[in-house]
């Protein structure tokens, strides 16, 4: 069964950048696989978190 995290995303003056839900099997994918669409997503050194559904920071980068 697939579960929905968020990702949000920061900007230096604290704007949101990216503000998304997306769909993984489980929290090990979610790490894994997030990491690399941030990575794509050209935001690795800007403030970042991936959050599961029940709130549990999975990846975090101030």
């Amino acid at each position: 069964m697939m579960e929905n995290y968020r990702f949000t995303a920061f900007g230096d003056e604290g704007e949101t950048l990216f503000n998304e839900v997306w769909t993984f099997e489980n929290d090990e994918q979610a790490k894994q696989e997030g990491q690399k669409l941030i990575e794509e997503k050209g935001v690795t050194n800007k403030t970042h978190r991936l959050i599961n559904a029940k709130g549990k920071i999975l990846i975090y980068h101030v």
